[in-house]
């Protein structure tokens, strides 16, 4: 019986890569516990409008792949959770995760009976705060598990509680507690994804004082269907359509003060975003500051379509500031031209700021002793046996790469119990 349980997985992260390592291993007939923080699986992919190589929305790749999950009873996965503690060595480790309520159980059908009653709102996180939800929601449209989940921050729990009185399935359970799950696995994966860099550190560039400034990932939510403007690319300052729009590159990349590194997608996204304009915007011009255009191996071909569009225009030179007109809330970016070193003041209706990916262990650890770089990157040789990284977790890399480390994690994860 011992022996079985340590032939066993834990998969730390829900996102695109931590599911990938899940699925790979669990259809070969190993048990995996896939545990994620958000109240629902994908991670960042699931705020994505389209992502390469193939252009597609992310719930096409991701529906797949959470029926696989549906499908396997060889995974389990906690959504809410985090682990506390980690002790033992390969082969043998004791996991803690702490449980954090949800208030909603299996219930839960997503009729939205509890909306029509809720008189609560909360900045809705998905969106980067572009709208709001009740306080008592379905983080979005396409979430897996499928059921709401309560904010406490913004709930009244008892002193309202109308929607316990509305939900005729008994699914809200008001008094939920943190609870507290040991595990028993072999070996473990870290898949802990990544956020966008903090732009209200860029003090010249705007974004936290100036409604139209916006940062990428802002971007692909207008650009979504099930995003706060439905998918329609509008100014956040008046709801209007921009008909000049600016795309600064390494917002904070390649910067000691900020990230010191280069992201290697930024602007390929940032074209990307811009074919989302010119297909809304027929007559829209855009306008693209870079330092260096990167776009590696075959995502060539997406920089030479977009040189070829005459309302796109291409400008070598860093931004030095950003500034508004407080009576129009139009923008005017200021820049040298690198190439006829001349400074440049562009007025236009939106700022989207191409930031770079910080790993989400720049700001937490996990509690085991593993390695990491001096950007806060798990290292790939994590300095203990038996404990992998997937995906944005050991750099920053596009969904197609992330996969592929994952399928490479799954591998070494089975190779390590079946060496113990």
């Amino acid at each position: 019986m011992a022996a079985e349980k340590t032939k066993s997985i834990l998969v730390v992260g829900g996102g695109i890569s931590g599911i990938t390592t899940a699925v790979e291993a669990a259809e070969v007939g190993y048990e995996v516990t896939l545990i994620e923080k958000n109240p629902y699986l994908g991670g960042r992919v699931t705020q994505l409008n389209k992502y390469f190589p193939k252009l597609c929305p992310p719930n096409c790749g991701l529906e797949i792949n959470f029926r696989r999950i549906k499908n396997n009873p060889r995974v389990k996965i906690y959504t809410l959770a985090e682990i506390e503690k980690i002790s033992g060595s390969e082969g043998d480790f004791d996991v803690t995760v702490k449980l954090n309520p949800r208030y909603v159980n299996e219930n839960c059908t997503a009729c939205n009976a509890c909306l029509d009653v809720c008189p609560l709102e909360r900045p809705n996180d998905f969106n980067f705060g572009m709208d709001k939800t009740k306080a008592i929601y379905l983080p979005q449209d396409f979430a897996f598990p499928l059921r709401y989940v309560i904010d406490d921050k913004y709930c009244k729990k008892a002193e309202c509680a109308k929607c316990v009185e509305a939900c005729t399935y008994k699914a809200i359970d008001l008094n939920m507690k943190a609870q507290s799950l040991s595990l028993k696995v072999g070996s473990i994966v870290w898949a802990t994804g990544w956020n966008p860099y903090d732009a209200t550190k860029i003090d010249n560039l705007g974004f936290g004082k100036y409604q139209n400034v916006i940062i990428n990932m802002m971007m692909e939510r207008l650009a979504s269907q099930n995003g706060p403007t439905k998918g329609k690319i509008l100014r956040p300052s008046d709801g209007e359509g921009p008909s000049r729009i600016a795309f600064v590159q390494c917002a904070g990349s390649r910067d000691e003060n900020h990230l010191p590194y280069c992201s290697s997608v930024c602007c390929l996204a940032s074209m990307k975003q811009a074919t989302y304009v010119r297909e809304q915007y027929p007559d829209a011009e855009v306008l693209i500051f870079y330092i260096d255009i990167r776009t590696p191996a075959r995502a060539e071909r997406v920089y030479l379509k977009a040189l070829k569009d005459e309302k796109i225009k291409f400008i070598k030179g860093k931004v030095a500031k950003i500034e508004e007109d407080p009576s129009t809330k139009d923008l005017t970016v200021t820049a040298e031209d690198a190439l006829t070193l001349q400074k440049i003041h562009e007025k236009v209706n939106l700022v989207v700021l191409a930031t770079g990916m910080a790993p989400n262990t720049k700001e937490w650890k996990a509690p085991a002793n593993i390695s990491y770089d001096t950007d806060g990157f798990i290292l790939s040789n994590t300095g203990v046996a038996g404990m992998y990284t997937a995906g944005c977790a050991l750099k920053p890399i596009d969904v197609y790469s992330s996969v592929q480390t994952a399928t490479a994690a799954a591998l070494k994860t089975i190779q390590s119990l079946v060496r113990r």
